[in-house]
């Protein structure tokens, strides 16, 4: 893969995850016990959208020598295997998206506790910064969530993503019983002990080894494949399931390509109307499960970008503010009301997540010069 800058990152996390959120919520929607079939088109997605940046063209070998050994990337895919396992495996127990969004939020509480038993410190900043945060994404996903419907105000895309969803409601009003649910919100907590250890390990993989992002994107994808193998008929199952599903009828709701867009491209109006042909012909549930992997492949790259040239609480930081634009961009397309609370969180997250940015980009490495110009003048 080309090298790719700040703002390319940028978008392959906030643009590639926020995106994955919706393909997410539609499959679950569907076919709430697929888990397990998105996790696996995600790593087969991954993986061959990996392997080019990992082989070599000297002609002697296939692939590049790897600077981390085999056997500490195949510790990290068991890792990142389990973890994303467990993560959808939580969808199982009723756990909706958003609770599920907001669980996770607690990422970089984790990851920085996982730093102090590893002996790393943190400034009273930086840690007033990761706890205010995590409160602000709390308190816009659970304003989200009680958000109703307006159907007066919903967009286009609005109006589309209610057609696929048959009508369904948008909140969270659920008839779980207590017992399943908590197994749920059990599965996701070690999910995020899981993570959080991970992450750590990720950051000394990197800085011990020099490691660049593209060798870990493909060994902790590659060599996580064959543990799907005993899970194969369950995996048909799944994808059976999901193949029975009706394709969108977009042209008999209104919808149409060429009314909606206008483009001066010829080919490209061909390329977004073969587009639009391939999404009414294919089943929704493979649909979604195709643009959740797309999607998720951009996000992981992005993903793994950051965590090459940041600490684990700093990509932890990054992921948190990317769900709360998750819920911002959900509120305006599903015309929920942005209330006091979601105004509130949104100045929490972002108001945190600028605190530790300036904490860590800025005053530490600037009193770190400024120690170091006083030790050279003695």
């Amino acid at each position: 893969m080309a090298a790719i800058g700040p703002v390319g990152t940028v978008l392959l996390i906030f643009g590639g995850c926020c995106s994955n959120v919706f393909a997410l919520e539609a499959l679950i929607r569907s076919e709430p016990n697929s888990g397990l079939l998105i996790t696996f088109f995600q790593f087969v997605f991954t993986a061959i959208a990996a392997t080019p940046t990992q082989l070599s063209l000297d002609g002697k070998t296939l692939f590049k020598k790897p600077k981390v050994p085999l056997a500490r990337w195949a510790y990290i895919a068991l890792l990142f295997y389990s973890i994303n396992m467990l993560n959808n495996w939580a969808f199982a127990f009723s756990i909706s998206v958003p609770i599920h969004i907001i669980l996770r939020s607690f990422g970089s509480v984790t990851t920085m506790l996982a730093g102090v038993i590893r002996g790393k410190k943190y400034t009273a900043l930086q840690v007033l910064s990761v706890a205010v945060l995590t409160l602000g994404v709390v308190v816009s996903a659970w304003a989200d969530s009680e958000g109703k419907v307006s159907h007066s105000s919903i967009d286009w895309l609005g109006q589309f993503l209610t057609q696929v969803f048959k009508g369904k409601s948008m909140t969270m009003e659920t008839s779980t019983p207590t017992s399943e649910f908590t197994i749920g919100l059990s599965i996701l907590l070690v999910a995020q002990l899981l993570s959080a250890y991970m992450g750590a390990y990720v950051e000394d993989t990197y800085s011990t080894y020099d490691a660049s992002w593209t060798e870990n994107l493909f060994y902790s994808h590659i060599l996580s494949l064959p543990m799907f193998l005993p899970l194969s008929s369950s995996l048909r199952h799944d994808y059976a399931k999901l193949s029975k599903t009706a394709p969108l009828d977009l042209r008999q709701n209104g919808y149409s390509i060429k009314a909606d867009i206008s483009l001066s491209n010829v080919l490209l109006n061909r390329i977004v109307e073969a587009a639009y042909d391939y999404a009414e012909t294919t089943p929704q549930g493979v649909l979604f499960l195709l643009v959740n992997a797309f999607t998720q492949l951009a996000c992981i790259s992005g993903v793994n970008l950051v965590s090459a040239k940041s600490s684990a609480v700093t990509v932890t930081i990054v992921l948190n503010i990317r769900k709360l634009v998750s819920f911002i961009l959900s509120t305006i397309i599903f015309g929920h009301e942005l209330s006091g609370r979601m105004i509130l969180g949104s100045a929490l997250v972002f108001g945190s997540g600028a605190l530790y940015g300036w904490e860590t980009s800025w005053r530490l490495p600037m009193k770190r010069r400024q120690e170091a110009k006083k030790a050279s003048g003695k």
